[in-house]
């Protein structure tokens, strides 16, 4: 190694190659400076940003962040790894790595370490509130809320409303409210929170599990006047129920006949 170039780093001094750079300097010395892009076997291409540090700009001898991996060390150089200028340009670095990756967890866990919010997860929610209105207004259930948290606003599911329809889902324009329907059970979920779960109900006509006893109960209190005759109600599949209407129909029709 050269003689005679020294650098100073967070207020120590180095001794430095006169070809190295400060994130060179910095790792043989156990300084930890952010980098995504960096590979100590490619040439050093400053594209990911996370590297800033601050040092006196050469013409103007103001502080200033300037990228570790491609900034050469010069004789006297005094460096600052952490500080408001280092902060600011460190956030900027992560903000738009992250508005390209949104869900690349090590962006957002290295985002945390270093003390840069990287903001709410994307959870493919566009907040439109259809599943929100649809459920209220035409459902006549109201099984969903628009709720705060941590200043961003998430749709949340109002526990023990939801009667299973599935209506919701069908509406989603990103589709990130999901139907599970496994064995006898039905899951609604949006994200990682559970909707509502119910079992559900064999049709008497083809024997398929088709609708929750729930959503049943709520179309028959809300079609009561149009079934008054009816001592027993019978539960149909759609596909048997317009196949049976079908059939009374035609009777009816040849009867008049």
């Amino acid at each position: 190694m050269s003689q005679g170039i020294r650098i100073t780093i967070d207020e120590a001094d180095y001794e430095a190659d006169p070809e190295s750079t400060v994130l060179d300097v910095a790792r043989d010395n156990g300084i930890d400076i952010p980098t995504l892009c960096y590979h100590p076997a490619l040439k050093p291409s400053g594209s990911c940003r996370l590297c800033a540090v601050e040092v006196a700009g050469r013409a103007s001898g103001k502080p200033t962040a300037m990228l570790s991996c491609i900034l050469k060390v010069r004789d006297g150089m005094v460096v600052r790894t952490g500080g408001e200028i280092v902060m600011k340009a460190r956030t900027r670095a992560f903000k738009n790595l992250l508005k390209m990756a949104p869900q690349a967890q090590r962006i957002i866990d290295m985002a945390m370490k270093y003390g840069v919010d990287p903001g709410p997860p994307p959870d493919g929610c566009i907040r439109c509130r259809l599943c929100i209105r649809v459920c209220k207004e035409i459902v006549g259930i109201g099984a969903l809320k628009m709720e705060k948290r941590e200043g961003q606003n998430f749709v949340a599911p109002i526990e023990g409303i939801c009667i299973g329809c599935g209506t919701c889902a069908n509406i989603c324009p990103t589709k990130v409210i999901q139907v599970e329907d496994r064995g006898n059970v039905r899951t609604i979920s949006i994200r990682d929170e559970v909707i509502g779960r119910h079992p559900l109900e064999r049709c008497e006509g083809c024997g398929r599990l088709y609708a929750t006893p729930k959503f049943l109960d709520h179309v028959h209190d809300r079609t009561a006047a149009h079934h008054a005759d009816v001592k027993t109600p019978h539960h149909y599949c759609p596909t048997c129920a317009k196949l049976f209407s079908d059939r009374i129909k035609s009777m009816q029709d040849r009867s008049r006949k």
